[in-house]
């Protein structure tokens, strides 16, 4: 039912050669809904590999236009690609049929999850944001900052309003953003000599403490918005939620259609509205939850 042909495989991986890589994504059919729908069910309720694999490559040249978007940070374009498959396949892997909409919007959270991720852990040696809000006013400040020179007071003031901060939020992330790098590890002609350079006295070179706090962070913060969109839910969609997506043993629509005395598709359409609700409750953070 879907597209066999499948280009070579050295032409399928963007650092070889990256024109070839491009061309090689146009070529591949995009999938009809039904065709979609058909494989993700067949991943979702099967595990059918090959579906998950039709999947992937047809939603390829959507992680390549999503690249394009970046080019503007000065990083290879296909290490970018090749981050945002890492997203694509993540979002394929967590894609539910039954949630009511097309793969290409539920992928292009984590696609750009990954190329975040890239883009801030490469874009500076010292990193310029570290909290799930800095990481925010990271990509939005860039996009807002249309000349070289620092901001007036009245851009300040501007971009803060239109962004939702205070303004010495905006300062501060603004002098990260224009600040330049210096060696850590020390060059050999130092008047100390690199013996001195900073990177000889950290005791502990196993850990990244800014990414260790980052990461408790924004799972404390998506832990806590899930529990309170949870709470907000009634008894009965709150108990098809946690049956159908947070327990181990996950219930089928069937197995709550007898518990509860309806027909499986009146338990597809309450899992339908609840996740709509937490959508809309967590905003960003349901991606990552």
């Amino acid at each position: 039912m879907t597209n066999k042909a499948v280009a070579p495989i050295d032409s399928m991986v963007p650092g070889q050669n990256l024109e070839a890589y491009i061309s090689s994504c146009s070529a591949i059919a995009i999938l009809t809904a039904e065709q979609e729908r058909e494989l993700a069910e067949r991943l979702y309720y099967e595990e059918d590999v090959e579906a998950a694999r039709q999947l992937v490559m047809s939603h390829l040249r959507f992680v390549v236009h999503i690249a394009r978007s970046y080019s503007g940070y000065g990083l290879p374009q296909a290490d970018l690609i090749q981050e945002g498959n890492v997203g694509l396949m993540k979002a394929v892997r967590r894609f539910n049929p039954e949630m009511g909409v097309r793969l290409v919007s539920f992928a292009v959270h984590w696609i750009k999850a990954e190329m975040h991720e890239y883009i801030l852990r490469n874009w500076r040696i010292v990193k310029v944001a570290t909290t799930k809000a800095q990481r925010k006013m990271f990509f939005n400040l860039r996009g807002q900052k249309k000349r070289l020179a620092w901001f007036t007071a009245d851009e300040v003031n501007a971009v803060a309003e239109e962004l939702g901060v205070t303004p010495e939020v905006v300062r501060q992330m603004e002098g990260r953003l224009t600040s330049v790098d210096m060696s850590f590890d020390g060059y050999d002609d130092d008047d100390d000599g690199p013996a001195l350079a900073p990177s000889q006295f950290l005791e502990d070179k196993g850990a990244d403490p800014a990414r260790v706090v980052m990461n408790r962070d924004a799972s404390h913060d998506s832990r806590q918005a899930l529990h309170s969109a949870l709470r907000d839910l009634d008894d009965r969609s709150q108990d098809i939620i946690t049956q159908r997506w947070l327990m181990d043993q996950k219930s089928t629509l069937h197995e709550l259609a007898d518990k509860y005395g309806v027909s499986a598709e009146r338990i597809r359409q309450l899992e339908k509205n609840a996740m709509k609700k937490i959508r809309e409750a967590m905003g960003d953070g349901f991606i990552e939850a």
